[in-house]
């Protein structure tokens, strides 16, 4: 297989940060295909979107690898030149009457690629213009995909898309993208392809990518590649099983030695594994070796963001790899510390008397921890859920904890159930960003869980902990200077921006006419005055959090003591008998005494 690297020239493009065309001469006819990674709005209806975002898009990467492949076999005949330009909203405006003026001038397509359900408002705000200047517009992503997977009939915001001759896209493109190309080209496109029934194997394809003049707009200039797709858990909350499936389907050792080399050329060493779980790949030995390989034999830098679930420990080798590969930080879906809630939710495979091994044996090879946790299980109540966090913070070596509420995704099992009994959820789309309640919670009324919610970042980021924090950082070899600013940044993204951490990102642009379909558009200078006094208003109290950190970290280096707490202490079989996480609920009882039985029979 050839190596898609960049082909032909690079240039600039109105209102876009790179583009790829064909090699070969100039042609008679120009199709310009436009991959737009679209954002989402805030609580106020404007598009959240930064001069740097956090996050790279995979799909992204993954169409416009695709899309090179096009180019340079000339799919659409030789008399064509295809012109790709790949967006990211989350760090880019899109301007979608130059794109009708370029399109206008030959011919072309925009895909609205990766699209949540979130996402999806925007990304139908985006495609009216369009569509109302007959630019075909194709929709894909998770939330097209995962109501086709798991709806008996079609929701009606697709129906509404189709409507306006948008063309609905589920499944994965792989094999499928060329075809498409075809079809737009010769006005011969349907409105629907659903391919949800065949997922297609993706070692050897196209290989996913984005030139260096994309990639920026992402801080610490962090690109992402999928290893592998699919999860074999039964998470009823997650979409990545009824949309990747459950079977295990990987690119090659030889792809991935491609991807990073292909990267590393154009100057990037960060990288985001996208796996759901890179522990159950099936070639992670032979990928981390590949990985090793460069590091330690070609010097080459490289830094790996990855996903893995809670039993990854018990795999022999597997962490001690994936440090010397380059994994320095590592996302682990730890959810909640309740088994009932656990079980609620299906995720068997997590047990809460493994959670200290497994976040010590990260430490021990000097990676950074960061936990989802989800708010919101049918349990919860404003105490429990407060008790649960000061006992994370006093037994367990979390670094970074990421809170979520529990949402019933499109295209996830929870989502299904509660349509087909006809619960109520909420109809706006824009509200399902996992930081907003979307359904009835049997305990807590809407408002007090989002007020919760919002409380447990503040209860878990306190100044104490805080210090905790880079006390266990300094202990386990974490640079904690370093360590300070990844707290900071998760702290400050929910308080200042009202916004996820993962949503977050450096300096908020904001621009008055990029507001959602139906609100209105603000007098000019009014819309100016706020946000240059929000601007304002927030760099000054992030700057009061900045000092207080700051503060916190010079005392944390002063300190010559010796250092140690419960959560860093080795683990030990009587630890379930002390522990306050084995003793808060009767299934962490049970689950601690099933525990030490068998312990007890291991050791006998």
């Amino acid at each position: 297989m050839k190596t898609h690297a960049p082909i032909g020239h690079v240039g600039n493009v109105p209102g876009a940060p790179d583009r790829a065309t064909s090699a070969h001469p100039v042609a008679a006819k120009v199709f310009s295909l436009f991959l737009i990674k679209p954002s989402h709005y805030d609580d106020d209806g404007y598009v959240i979107q930064w001069a740097k975002s956090s996050i790279p898009s995979n799909t992204l990467a993954t169409l416009y690898g695709l899309a090179l492949d096009c180019v340079e076999r000339r799919v659409l005949g030789d008399e064509v030149e295809i012109r790709v330009t790949a967006l990211d909203e989350t760090n880019t405006r899109i301007r979608p009457e130059r794109i009708i003026r370029e399109i206008q001038a030959g011919s072309g397509l925009v895909c609205l690629v990766g699209v949540q359900t979130n996402q999806f408002p925007r990304a139908m705000d985006l495609a009216r213009p369009l569509r109302a200047a007959a630019i075909p517009v194709c929709v894909g992503g998770f939330h097209v995909s995962g109501c086709l997977a798991m709806l008996p009939v079609i929701p009606p915001e697709l129906r509404e898309a189709m409507a306006l001759g948008i063309i609905l896209f589920a499944g994965e493109a792989e094999g499928r993208f060329e075809p498409l190309l075809q079809a737009v080209h010769a006005g011969q496109s349907e409105l629907l392809y659903n391919y949800m029934a065949e997922l297609p194997g993706i070692e050897g394809t196209p290989l996913p990518f984005l030139p260096a003049a994309v990639v920026r707009g992402t801080s610490g200039m962090r690109t992402s590649f999928d290893a592998g797709r699919g999860c074999p858990f039964l998470c009823s909350f997650c979409t990545i099983i009824n949309v990747q499936g459950r079977k295990s389907r990987s690119r090659s050792p030889d792809d991935i030695e491609r991807i990073v080399r292909m990267n590393l050329a154009q100057g990037i060493h960060n990288f985001f594994i996208t796996d759901d779980n890179l522990a159950r790949n099936q070639h992670w030995e032979a990928i981390l070796d590949r990985l090793i390989k460069l590091r330690e034999e070609e010097g080459q830098h490289i830094y790996i963001v990855a996903q893995v679930d809670t039993m990854c420990h018990k795999i022999k080798g597997f962490i001690e790899k994936a440090a010397r590969a380059g994994v320095n930080r590592i996302f682990i879906g730890l959810e909640n510390i309740n088994p009932d809630s656990l079980k609620e939710a299906k995720k068997g495979q997590n047990q809460i008397t493994e959670y200290r091994a497994l976040l010590q044996a990260w430490h021990r090879h000097g990676v950074l921890t960061y936990a989802a946790y989800i708010l919101g299980f049918p349990n919860d109540t404003p105490a429990s859920i407060e008790r649960d966090i000061g006992i994370i913070q006093r037994e367990l070596p979390i670094d970074i904890i990421e809170f979520f509420i529990l949402t019933p995704l499109p295209g996830s099992a929870d989502h299904q159930r509660l349509y087909l009994d006809g619960v109520a959820m909420e109809p706006d789309l824009n509200q399902y960003d996992l930081f907003h309640v979307t359904t009835r919670h049997p305990r807590l009324s809407a408002a007090e869980l989002l007020g919760v919610y919002r409380r447990a970042w503040e209860l878990y980021y306190t100044p104490e902990h805080v210090e905790t924090v880079l006390r266990r950082a300094k202990l386990w070899g974490y640079d904690p200077q370093n360590m300070m600013w990844k707290l900071l940044s998760f702290h400050a993204a929910p308080l200042l921006e009202k916004v996820h951490p993962l949503e977050g990102g450096i300096f908020r642009r904001k621009y008055r006419k990029d507001r959602r379909y139906g609100m209105p558009l603000e007098n000019p200078l009014v819309f100016s005055a706020r946000y240059i006094g929000e601007t304002i208003a927030k760099y000054v109290r992030f700057l009061v959090i900045y000092l207080r950190y700051r503060r916190t970290l010079q005392r944390v280096l002063r300190d010559k003591e010796p250092y140690t707490d419960v959560a860093m202490a080795p683990v030990e079989a009587i630890e379930f008998e002390q522990l306050e996480i084995f003793k808060a609920t009767d299934a962490a009882r049970a689950a601690a005494e099933k525990a030490r039985r068998r312990k007890a029979r291991l050791s006998g």
